[in-house]
């Protein structure tokens, strides 16, 4: 392939999905921001309150996307009929487990909050957005298998749109019900569940109708979606358990960090939900190239063409350190004018600003290993390595640092952050190790 052409090709699909998921993460960004015109507590209580979410869309997700590693080498081997078997085996297990996630939410929001923090005001607010909201875990059981199912068959711009849709819907209700505009009642953090609860309705719509009501690849007879037999489900499992333990236990790790930084003090709870949520954005833009590569390594892989996978991920993750690189250093020099528009108390800006300045320095290696263990070892269905990998190192080193830095040592939130950070320093040379032996490079559809 020439330079050229490969680039264009990871633009044509990278783009899309960094859309969506700037649009798609972009709609707790609205909720923080503008219920942080109310006060620093509720800011910290919405933030507390998505902490369920984040655990439920990362356990979802790993699902999806230890099933994408079936979708794209189906796709490349042009066989439709089990890309539409695996997308139904997909949505069957996230429902199950959402199911589990909604019952949480609906009937024991505040026992789930006091988890979290020991401020009896942020938690009582935390447990009334979780409670409104929590029709979106069925939502998400259906979206994420039919986003993924999209974007391995290449179709990226059908949910870049579809977000944007919901994006846009999110921001007039936030602000019409936030704030009581327009006729509507002032429900202030309960409005902000409202408001999210619309969007991802209307995004679960319309993702059903450009599916199944429309010309698409994926359409077909309903039975067809759960014709899937013992041999797949076993194959699929096998994959997916590892990308599931992966990406539950990562949410559950940052969610663990959360209940060490919340103890540390609201005020410096609410400058980490800031920043964290502006760095989110980033990553969810630069995180795109892993699914870029899943999508790309895959359909080689499916192909039948392992050198060409093998280089694609070179190219791919050589990318990825160049555009880490360039990430970092906008955040650094922007950091101060995009936290303007959260409501910080002077000291909660400061504190904000010196955290966006810690992961700026580490956006490279962090966006490196994201693509290596989202994209190119999911691609070549090596999953259980880069499992065990990000697990032993979030939990061995990441969350002790964590807790000791802030209630044994009694940091600065900034500082503890820092000591975290020392675990995608070798995260970086575990994965670089594993890449350069090839042994992640499978095929994983043959006999199926």
């Amino acid at each position: 392939m020439q330079d050229s052409g490969f680039y264009r090709k990871v633009a044509r699909i990278a783009i899309p999905v960094a859309l969506q998921g700037l649009v798609s993460s972009s709609l707790t960004l609205l909720d923080n921001m503008m219920v942080s015109s109310l006060s620093e507590t509720a800011l910290s209580s919405v933030n507390l309150g998505v902490q369920l979410f984040n655990i439920q869309w990362m356990m979802v997700f790993g699902f999806c996307t230890g099933c994408s590693t079936f979708l794209t080498q189906f796709w490349g081997a042009k066989d439709i009929r089990n890309i539409r078997r695996v997308m139904g085996f997909a949505m069957v297990n996230a429902m199950v487990l959402s199911l589990i996630f909604f019952c949480l939410g609906r009937f024991f929001p505040l026992q789930v909050m006091s988890i979290y923090t020991r401020d009896p005001a942020a938690a009582a607010l935390g447990a009334e957005y979780l409670k409104t909201a929590s029709v979106n875990f069925l939502f998400i059981a259906v979206i994420n298998p039919l986003s993924a199912s999209l974007r391995a068959t290449q179709q990226t711009r059908i949910p870049m749109f579809i977000s944007f849709g919901a994006f846009v819907t999110d921001l007039f209700f936030n602000y019409c019900l936030i704030f009581g505009h327009f006729g509507f009642p002032r429900l202030e953090v309960r409005g902000a569940a409202l408001a999210t609860v619309m969007a991802r309705a209307l995004e679960f719509t319309l993702m059903v109708l450009m599916v199944f009501a429309r010309k698409n690849p994926l359409r077909g007879p309903l039975k067809g979606l759960f014709a899937f037999d013992r041999n797949l489900a076993a194959r699929v499992y096998k994959n997916s358990v590892f990308t599931t333990l992966n990406e539950t236990l990562w949410s559950g790790a940052n969610s663990a960090m959360s209940a060490a930084y919340g103890h540390i003090g609201t005020l410096q709870f609410a400058a980490f939900s800031a920043s964290i949520t502006v760095m989110n954005l980033f990553l969810m833009c630069m995180f795109s190239l892993g699914d870029a590569s899943l999508i790309l390594i895959g359909a080689r892989i499916g192909e039948g063409k392992k050198d060409e996978a093998f280089e694609t991920a070179r190219r791919l993750r050589r990318l990825a350190l160049i555009m880490g690189t360039c990430a970092g250093v906008l955040i650094a020099v922007f950091a101060g004018i995009i936290l303007k528009i959260f409501d910080l108390s002077p000291e909660g800006f400061t504190t904000a600003r010196q955290i966006m300045y810690v992961h700026a320095v580490f956006c490279p290696l962090n966006l490196t290993n994201g693509v290596m263990v989202s994209g190119i070892l999911r691609a070549g269905g090596d999953t259980r390595f880069a499992a065990i990998t990000e697990i032993l190192l979030m939990w061995l080193i990441s969350v002790p640092l964590a807790f000791i830095g802030a209630l044994w040592l009694k940091l600065p939130i900034t500082i503890v952050v820092l000591m975290v950070s020392a675990e995608t320093v070798i995260k970086f040379f575990v994965l670089r190790r594993r890449f350069r032996s090839g042994k992640w490079l499978n095929y994983m559809i043959e006999g199926l």
